[in-house]
């Protein structure tokens, strides 16, 4: 049986995009972000690392997905590019919350990465509905952190 390339690259760009953000959180979440004021309903650490550790199991079949069974056209380009900002933003808002410790700006890093998440359920439905479908909770759970980002940003 041969297996593809993809099988091995888009599981480590997820694996790099989660380290990255994990490195940024845990470096500052003792000392910084356990002083903030949080909202009663915010979810504890370990359902946070839970909650994403599904997330990019999801995520990652939803790429592999996407790009086994998707025709090779402009809107295959456009929608692989969405899924690399994406990526990046994911990583960015830890670094910009965690280690820059920039609230605010995280509000908008995380509604752009909302806005990209969207847009991939958008465009990849009409191609690979289940792709899509796997977003969907991806893009929730970003609606709601960024939400909660705003409130901590409010109560700090």
């Amino acid at each position: 049986m041969k297996i593809k390339l993809n099988y091995i690259i888009i599981p480590l760009i997820a694996v790099a995009v989660a380290v990255s953000g994990s490195l940024a959180t845990s470096a500052n979440i003792a000392s910084w972000y356990s002083s903030l004021t949080l909202p009663s309903f915010a979810p504890p650490g370990q359902i946070i690392g839970i909650v994403w550790t599904a997330l990019y199991v999801l995520i990652t079949a939803s790429v592999l997905l996407f790009w086994n069974k998707s025709k090779r056209d402009d809107k295959f380009q456009t929608i692989t590019g969405i899924f690399l900002v994406n990526a990046f933003l994911n990583a960015f808002w830890s670094y910009v919350f965690f280690s820059l410790q920039q609230i605010g700006l995280a509000i908008f890093v995380s509604s752009a990465m909302a806005l990209t998440i969207y847009a991939l359920i958008y465009f990849i439905y009409s191609r690979q509905r289940i792709a899509a479908l796997l977003l969907i909770p991806y893009g929730l759970w970003v609606t709601f952190a960024t939400y909660l980002n705003y409130l901590i940003w409010t109560l700090n």
